[in-house]
Parts: structure tokens; C-alpha cells; sequence
């Protein structure tokens, strides 16, 4: 009986864990759905002036960055033009080891891992006697024959490595015991999900640039390749463009930084072995860039370098993939935003833009979800009780009157658009300019549904709700 009353306690408790966060999202929604209607129009126009005033503050500074971002992708695509057409021959370097670990969570990756490995070997376009591959993997149970075929492959290529991290629970474990190991001699170690093909070049534009001077990691452009797939590929392929294709270059210009996303990462060797990963947060890579940012490391982003990934493929994986990425912003938050504000970057000669570029990322970004939401809220509650009661002129009184909502409507549709004009110019191999098209036109609702998300992962890391979720590759 008493295993019994503590199985049934457990089961509760283990419900309230799960739930709790939802219930409490729930109620969030339906606060503000009703705190509106009930203020008097004087408090509304004046939260609504100061609502739609951050939002138009925040496109300015998106448009701002994408706006930025045309110069060094100009440059990218000549200086990649010059390499197609002249090649590689002609270079005398020395060029630099590289290491580069393929980070596989096998359960989730045994129907593709084989054809990974053998592109990494096989289609990198760098000198073999200076690049090694090491497959760096977990997997709670046996899998075979895909093990054994994998541990063949060693027989084949000469540089290439198989590591099972016994006990791994996480990508930074499997990282950390890569790191950990003695023989590996790497100037550079890149970091690649299982997922990645690297374009041939990558990693000699990587060289290049390390060569260069004045750099401790170089975060490259992630693309999507199975776009075509389904509606949710399509969707993330589009919004990959926007981020990597648009607004990391842009902020790098804008801010004095960049910063690891985790894959296509590429690090001075000695600095990756120095601050490892914490297995603990959910994003161990942004993480470790803003531990890297405060120790005063230098981060670059590169649009020359190039990788093509696996978008998830259904709205279930989808949403795993991005409550994870949202909670782990908000730990990071927490934990660096301070430091990191008052540390700056580096590669910042002046100090105050990548102070206040990270105070935006760090915090305003986490403050911004619930400006969105709001805006969302307080639209939907004059559309539901005082537009059918009242009317416009009342409704439209309580933003301002007529003119001023469709100067504010109007002047944030342009920098939407300014945005639109760069990423269709910056389109990825796979990606359609229709899809970009229907994801700008599709923004404003996706990303209310997204800040939603991210207010309920705020709810997750309140009530102590941690839970590694990695993606299902096909």
C-alpha cells in the first residue's frame, strides 16, 4: 500500500513539475486579455503609446542591423567569387591543424551519421595532412550495425576517429570529453552537429582568417538544405536566412561582436580546452560565448563560411528544439547579462556599443517578449469587447486616434520591408524567395506565437523545470 501512495505522489508531483509552467502561461494570457478592456481610455492610449513606441525602437534597430549587414555580404560574395574562379592552387600557406568534431546523439542520428562522416572525408576541400575528424558520440543503448560501420571507416581514411563518451548525457559532455583526451594537436578546433555539410571551402576560409590575426573564434552561416520537406522546414530554412544571412552580420558590424550558435563554431584550440562547456545549461554554447566574451576572447562572424544543416521537420520537434533554445537564453541572461554589460567586447575599440549591444541581446531581448505579447493582448482585447460596443472612434481613440495607429502601422511595415529587400538578396542555396516572402508576411503572428514560448520557458526556469530535449535528425 505504501509503494502504491508513493508511486500515486510521485505521479503528482511529477504532473505539477510538467504543468505548472503551462498553467501559469494560461493565466498570463487570459490577465491580459482582460486587463485591457477594463482600464479607462486615458490609461490605455497611454500604455499603447508606450508599447508601440518600444516596438517601433526595436525595428528601428533590426533594420539598423540588416541595413549593415550589405557591406561585408557584398564582400563575402567577391572575395568567394575570386576563390571559384581562381581557386586554391595557387595559395602557399601553412595552413593551420584543424580538428573537427562531428557531435552525435546517436538514437537520434543512426540514419545519417554514415553519410555525414563520409562527406566530412571525403568532399572538404582541405589538406588531409592537416585536418582530423573525430566522431564524438553518445547513445544510452547499442546501436548496430551502425556502431561497427562507423568503427570500419578508421580502417578506410587515416583521419578519422570514433569516440563513444560513455555516461554522456548532453553535447557538452561529449565536447568536454573530446577535450579532455591527450593526442589530439589541432591550432583549430571546429565544432559541427551531425547534421552539417560543410561547403568544400569552409574551413579554408576559416584558416584564412585565423591567419589573419586578431581572432579566437569565427561562428560561420548556417543554411538549411532539407527546405523543400515540409511546411515547418520551410518556415525555419526562411527564418535561418533572415538570422544568419541578415542580422548576425549586421549586429556583428553594429555591436563589435559575435558570438557561437553552437554549430559551424570555430575555436583557437587552446582557448576551447581552457573554458570547455557547461553540461549543465541547456545552451552550452551561447554560453560559452558570453564566458568567452567576458574573458576578453575575440568572436568574428564569417558569411564565407558556410554549412547546411537538417531544419526539423514537424511542429512537435520544432517546439522541443525552441522551448530548449529559449530557456537556455533566459539562464544565460541570468547568468552573464551583468557582466558581460559591464565587460563589453573585445573587439570593441570604443566600449559602448558592445556594451549596449549586450545589454540589448541579454536583456531587453528577454523584456521584449513581453512588450510583444502585450501589443498582441491589448490589440486583441479592443478587438473583442470595444470594437462591436463602441466602434472605431473609440477604439481607435484608445491608440492614439486613426492617424497616429496607421503612422505607427506604416513606419514599422517599412522597416519590415527594408529588412525583406536584404534577406531576399542574401538567400541561401535551397531556400525559395516565395518562402521568405510568406515568413515576412507570416512575421508579426509567428513571432507572438514565439515570445509566448519564450515567456513560458521564463515560467520553466522560475519553477526549476530543466529538461534536455535533443532534435530527431532524418
Amino acid at each position: 500500500m505504501r509503494a502504491m501512495v508513493d508511486k500515486l505522489a510521485h505521479a503528482a508531483s511529477s504532473a505539477a513539475y510538467e504543468w505548472t509552467p503551462l498553467m501559469l502561461l494560461f493565466s498570463y494570457c487570459l490577465g491580459s486579455f482582460a486587463l485591457y478592456p477594463l482600464l479607462p481610455d486615458t490609461a490605455h492610449e497611454v500604455l499603447w503609446f508606450v508599447l508601440a513606441g518600444l516596438q517601433t525602437l526595436t525595428s528601428i534597430s533590426v533594420a539598423t542591423e540588416a541595413t549593415q549587414a550589405i557591406r561585408p555580404t557584398v564582400n563575402a560574395r567577391r572575395d568567394m567569387r575570386r576563390a571559384a574562379k581562381d581557386g586554391w592552387d595557387k595559395e602557399q600557406v601553412d595552413w593551420p591543424r584543424i580538428d573537427v568534431i562531428l557531435v552525435a546523439y546517436l538514437p537520434n542520428e543512426k540514419d545519417i551519421i554514415l553519410r555525414q562522416m563520409r562527406y566530412a572525408l571525403t568532399r572538404i576541400d582541405y589538406p588531409p595532412d592537416r585536418l582530423q575528424v573525430y566522431v564524438v558520440y553518445n547513445t544510452p543503448t547499442p546501436i548496430e550495425p551502425v556502431e561497427s560501420e562507423m568503427r570500419s571507416l578508421q580502417d578506410d581514411y587515416a583521419n578519422v576517429e570514433v569516440v563513444k563518451v560513455h555516461g554522456s548525457k548532453s553535447k557538452a559532455d561529449n565536447i568536454n570529453h573530446f577535450l579532455s583526451l591527450s593526442h589530439p594537436r589541432g591550432d583549430i578546433i571546429t565544432i559541427y552537429d551531425t547534421d552539417h555539410y560543410a561547403e568544400p571551402s569552409a574551413l579554408r576560409w576559416v584558416a584564412k582568417r585565423f591567419l589573419a590575426g586578431d581572432v579566437d573564434i569565427v561562428q560561420g552561416r548556417c543554411c538549411v538544405y532539407n527546405y523543400t520537406e515540409t511546411l515547418v522546414t520551410r518556415l525555419v530554412g526562411a527564418e535561418f536566412d533572415i538570422i544568419y544571412g541578415v542580422m548576425h552580420a549586421g549586429r556583428a558590424q553594429v555591436q563589435g561582436y559575435g558570438f557561437f550558435g553552437g554549430s559551424n563554431g570555430h575555436w583557437n584550440a587552446s582557448l576551447l580546452r581552457t573554458l570547455r562547456m557547461e553540461s549543465h545549461m541547456l545552451t552550452e554554447d551561447i554560453d560559452s560565448s558570453l564566458r568567452a566574451i567576458v574573458s576578453g576572447a575575440r568572436i568574428e562572424y564569417d558569411t564565407r563560411v558556410i554549412s547546411y544543416e537538417l531544419a526539423p521537420t514537424t511542429v512537435r520537434s520544432f517546439n522541443k528544439q525552441r522551448l530548449r533554445w529559449a530557456q537556455g537564453w533566459t539562464q544565460v541572461a541570468l547568468r552573464h547579462a551583468l557582466p558581460a554589460v559591464r565587460r563589453g567586447a573585445y573587439t570593441d575599440a570604443n566600449g559602448w556599443r558592445s556594451r549596449i549591444g549586450l545589454l540589448q541581446l541579454l536583456l531587453y531581448r528577454e523584456a521584449y517578449f513581453y512588450i510583444n505579447t502585450q501589443l498582441f493582448w491589448i490589440l486583441v482585447g479592443s478587438l473583442v469587447t470595444v470594437l462591436p460596443q463602441q466602434g472605431f472612434h473609440v477604439f481607435f481613440r484608445n491608440f492614439g486616434g486613426y492617424q497616429v495607429a496607421i503612422w505607427a502601422l506604416g513606419f514599422n511595415l517599412v522597416m519590415l520591408g527594408v529588412c525583406l529587400a536584404i534577406t531576399l538578396r542574401n538567400q541561401s542555396h535551397f531556400v525559395r524567395w516565395h518562402g521568405i516572402l510568406a515568413l515576412y508576411a507570416l512575421l508579426p503572428f509567428y513571432y507572438v506565437a514565439v515570445s509566448h514560448m519564450a515567456i513560458f520557458c521564463h515560467f520553466r526556469q522560475f519553477t526549476g523545470f530543466s529538461k534536455w530535449n535533443p532534435t530527431k535528425r532524418t
